[in-house]
């Protein structure tokens, strides 16, 4: 499982100083140590409207984020609180609470297009908080929406931009939900009540016209449209008289507004329920990579921080993925093993495991590349052990022929077989020996193949004793010498020929673990693939309804060639779906 963060309270994540945006490197080091799945929800809105209320509501308390009761803004920059989530286990909910947009000592909206454009681009949902009704003022304040592709690069490539191409925004947007703060209409229609949502709806309704104050109207309304297919509104009542506005988180909860306690309640369990988790994990990285763009003057691009964040992704992966095999290794591989395939055995589980731990961790392995970087480093660690496995063994063997092979050293020194008929007795107990050698468990892979070579070359080393004594022993005729001379080449051709046998069963085991290997990894690589695959035919299909139901109120209203350009976002979508193709069509 996973370790749990969670912040006592909040702390900057970027800061505004002078203007200028600033990452806070301690923060960093926060988001960095979430190994779990993370859902970010940040909210954005003009200053003393209320938002720290509500992400305090979110985190489950009641103070945390500064809340504001003077014509200033508390809140400068943007600021993180990272907590268990309350609705999903083994999930970090990480909340953004961003400086209020408008602030009157700031001047000019330059950091607040910046502040608006970061909390879209590292949050999975974006709210919005403004006071009173959606009314073209409302609009005007939200004229930030409109400069999104002034602020944003879907992609890398020049002139890819247009308001006109949203589908590549709309991949990497978050779903859009609008707060409405001190309202006092009826939600109603000709009578008939209405939802939230359905004011939404009509308040983003096109105004009919090409003249300027219709471009006007329409602009930020077409942009959430067209940025943000998944969209929510609530509205709240006042939370309390207004004289006790100014402490609002110290008021208990029968001093508050009921229908204000109920709006609040259904707003969390909807965020908490329905927000997603963050698709680009992370968070760090993406924070980073933003911010750098902002500060070099340049405008942060969603493919570039996608790449970069692959890089660094799939390097940790696979950098836990060797972690978790030599974890494994060294827990199950007692050195030396009995036989070659032994060892393999416990390298394949072993092997299987890390690139499971690896395709849990890797994002956009664009060619395989860092798989076959792991591929290539479990192999090199494979070998690495049947090196050590073989010297293991060697050593073990050679200690064992000392041990075993030592008193008849010490007998050929004493003279023991200089006798007649010392020959056969000499060999006879080399036999003896010898199968009392072969018989000691635990040699290590030597008893299929280096045990042999280890005595082979022992042997061979002793072969001047041996033949000194078939020499000398006055037992034998010159033809039994002869006799015997030939039996030992023979012996030695044949022992020859089996270890020739054993190299080449050898090499043929190795050779079939590197396919069982590329096997697993083609494997376990093309399960990925069809689960990344039907992932995104999913979020794409989710996409693509939400596109066609805009397209049908398009046409509703009369907008008929907003409708046309909609539909090119459409054919995209399509036509990624079409590309889609089962993996085993691929492979």
């Amino acid at each position: 499982m996973a370790p749990e963060i969670n912040l006592p309270g909040p702390m900057s994540l970027i800061d505004n100083t002078k203007g200028q945006l600033v990452v806070n490197p301690e923060a960093l080091k926060i988001l960095s140590a979430i190994t779990q799945p993370v859902v970010v929800v940040a909210i954005v809105g003009l200053y003393r409207t209320g938002k720290s209320y509500l992400m305090n509501k979110l985190a489950g308390k009641k103070n945390g984020f500064s809340l504001g009761s003077t014509v200033k803004s508390h809140t400068k920059g943007i600021w993180m609180w990272c907590v268990p989530h309350p609705k999903k286990p083994e999930h970090t909910l990480v909340l953004l609470d961003t400086e209020g947009l408008g602030d009157i000592e700031k001047g000019d909206n330059e950091n607040d297009s910046w502040i608006f454009a970061l909390a879209i681009l590292l949050s999975s949902t974006f709210v919005y908080n403004s006071m009173g009704t959606i009314n073209q003022q409302a609009m005007d304040q939200l004229h930030y929406v409109t400069e999104l592709t002034d602020r944003i690069k879907a992609n890398s490539s020049p002139g890819n931009n247009s308001v006109d191409d949203s589908a590549d925004f709309v991949s990497f947007f978050p779903a859009f939900v609008w707060t409405l703060r001190d309202f006092t209409l009826e939600l109603e229609v000709d009578g008939e009540p209405i939802t939230a949502d359905d004011y939404l709806e009509l308040s983003l309704k096109l105004r009919k016209g090409t003249d300027k104050k219709s471009k006007s109207f329409n602009d930020p309304r077409l942009c959430i449209r067209k940025f943000f297919p998944k969209r929510k509104c609530f509205v709240f009542d006042w939370p309390a008289p207004k004289k006790y506005l100014a402490h609002l988180e110290q008021l208990k909860e029968e001093e508050l507004n009921p229908d204000f306690i109920e709006q609040v309640a259904e707003f969390c369990s909807y965020i908490l329920s329905h927000s997603n988790v963050k698709t680009l994990s992370g968070l760090e990285s993406l924070v980073l990579t933003y911010v750098n763009a902002i500060s070099s003057g340049d405008l942060p691009c969603m493919e570039n921080a996608v790449l970069a964040l692959a890089q660094i992704e799939n390097s940790a992966a696979v950098e836990k993925a060797i972690a978790h095999y030599e974890q494994q290794m060294g827990q199950k591989v007692q050195l030396p093993t009995e036989t070659l395939q032994e060892l393999l055995d416990l390298h394949r589980d072993s092997e299987r495991e890390a690139i499971e731990v690896f395709m849990k961790n890797s994002f956009k392995d664009v060619d395989q590349m860092f798989q076959r970087k792991l591929g290539a480093q479990l192999e090199a660690r494979r070998d690495d052990f049947c090196k050590q496995n073989s010297k293991a063994s060697s050593d073990c063997c050679m200690a064992l022929l000392q041990d075993i092979f030592g008193p008849l050293e010490e007998d050929v020194k004493q003279g023991t077989f200089s006798k007649p008929g010392g020959y056969r007795l000499f060999t006879q107990k080399l036999q003896e020996l010898k199968n009392k050698y072969y018989q000691v468990p635990r040699k290590g892979i030597q008893v299929n193949y280096t045990a042999k070579e280890v005595l082979k070359k022992y042997l061979e080393s002793k072969e001047d004793v041996a033949d000194a004594l078939l020499q000398t022993d006055q037992s034998l005729s010159e033809k039994e010498k002869a006799i015997e001379v030939e039996r030992i080449k023979a012996e030695s051709a044949e022992a020859a020929k089996k270890m020739l046998e054993e190299i080449q069963k050898k090499n043929e085991e190795m050779m079939e673990q590197k396919e069982k290997s590329y096997q697993e990894h083609v494997k376990q690589l093309t399960e990925k693939m069809e689960r990344d695959r039907a992932q995104l035919m999913a979020e794409q299909e989710k996409t693509l309804a939400l596109k066609l139901q805009e397209q049908e109120r398009l046409l509703k209203e009369g907008f008929e060639n907003e409708s046309k350009r909609l539909q090119k976002d459409i054919w995209d979508i399509q036509m990624r779906s079409k590309s889609l193709e089962p993996i085993c069509n691929i492979l």
